[in-house]
C-alpha cells in the first residue's frame, strides 16, 4: 500500500426527512440550527458514522462507540493500554511520542485518519495526532421546519410511589426535521497523510463509507430510509499541494432550487450544478 500522494477534495450532498439527524443536547436534543434556522449536522456526528461504517467493513476503530463496540474495552485507554504495539513506546527506557505515534496510527484507521489526542493521567505520553481527513459541519440549503410531539410510555421505569399513578418519566419529547437538504465538504492533506501512513487505500475506504454514510445507522429518531446521500463528488488533484484550494473546489459546486419552485418539498426540487475546473476531474458517486 502507498501513502497518499496528492490532495484529495470531496463534498456530499444528502436530504432527511421525518428524522432527527443530530440533536442538541444543549436544546432539549431539537435537531440542530443555526442563529438564521439552518441546520446543521456536527463534523463529530458525521465522523461517528464514518468510523461505524468503517467498522462494519472490519476496520480496526480506536474511537468505538459503547453500543457497538466489539471487543470488551469499555474505554479509550483501556483499548490503548491492550494494544502490546502501541505500549512497548509508552513507558520505561522505550518511552518514544514519535514511535508510540507511528504503532497507533498503524494499528486504527481513525487514528490515521482523523487524528487523535492521547492524554491520559498517570501516563509518561502526552500528544496530539493530527488527522489528514478534514470535515465541515453539514449545513441546510434553507431554513428547517421542526416538528415536535410529545410522547409517553406505557409503562414506569420505576414503581412510583403512588400505584395509581404513572412516574413522571413516563412523558417525554419527540423532535423532527420535516424535510431538508444538507451539504458537507471535506479534504484530505497529503502532508499530515505522510505522517500518518494515511494511504490510497484508506482514501478509498473513506469514499465508500461516505457514500452509504446512513446504512446500519438505525434509531427511533432515524427511521431507515429518512436520511439518504445523494451524491458524493470527489475530485483528485494532480500534486500534493493540489491544483485549486479547497475553498474554491468546493464553491464550484452548487445546489439550487430548480427554476419555478419556490419551496423545496422533496431532492428532486434542486439541481446540482458543477463548474469546471481546468485540468481537475471529479468523480460523482450515487448513495446507496
Amino acid at each position: 500500500m502507498s501513502v497518499l500522494d496528492h490532495k484529495i477534495d470531496f463534498a456530499v450532498v444528502l436530504s432527511v426527512r421525518n428524522a432527527n439527524p443530530n440533536g442538541d443536547p444543549l436544546n432539549g436534543n431539537r435537531p440542530r440550527q443555526n442563529y438564521d434556522g439552518y441546520g446543521e449536522i456536527s463534523d463529530v456526528c458525521i465522523k461517528r458514522k464514518i468510523r461505524n461504517r468503517l467498522q462494519d467493513i472490519g476496520e480496526s476503530i480506536l474511537v468505538q462507540s459503547d453500543e457497538r463496540r466489539v471487543d470488551t474495552y469499555r474505554s479509550i485507554k483501556e483499548r490503548v493500554d491492550a494494544n502490546a504495539e502501541v505500549q512497548e513506546f509508552g513507558k520505561g527506557k522505550k518511552q518514544n511520542n514519535e514511535l508510540y505515534a507511528q504503532a497507533a496510527c498503524k494499528s486504527w484507521i481513525d487514528v490515521r485518519s482523523f487524528g487523535q489526542v492521547f492524554a491520559f493521567t498517570k501516563e509518561d505520553v502526552s500528544l496530539g495526532i493530527r488527522g489528514p481527513v478534514s470535515i465541515h459541519t453539514a449545513v441546510s440549503l434553507a431554513p428547517i421546519d421542526i416538528s415536535s410531539m410529545q410522547i409517553t410510555k406505557s409503562v414506569n421505569a420505576v414503581t412510583p410511589k403512588d400505584p395509581n399513578k404513572k412516574s413522571s418519566d413516563t412523558m417525554g419529547m419527540k423532535h423532527r426535521v420535516d424535510f431538508g437538504v444538507y451539504v458537507f465538504y471535506g479534504s484530505i492533506n497529503t502532508q499530515l497523510a505522510e505522517k500518518t501512513g494515511f494511504t490510497y487505500e484508506d482514501a478509498e475506504k473513506i469514499r465508500e463509507a461516505l457514500r452509504t454514510l446512513f446504512e446500519n445507522d438505525t434509531s427511533s429518531a432515524r427511521p431507515d430510509g429518512s436520511m439518504e446521500v445523494h451524491h458524493l463528488y470527489w475530485w483528485e488533484h494532480q500534486s500534493k499541494l493540489g491544483q485549486y484550494s479547497s475553498a474554491k473546489v468546493h464553491r464550484s459546486l452548487q445546489v439550487l432550487l430548480k427554476e419555478g419552485v419556490s419551496e423545496a418539498r422533496s431532492f428532486e426540487d434542486y439541481v446540482c450544478t458543477l463548474q469546471p475546473l481546468e485540468g481537475l476531474t471529479v468523480q460523482e458517486y450515487a448513495g446507496l
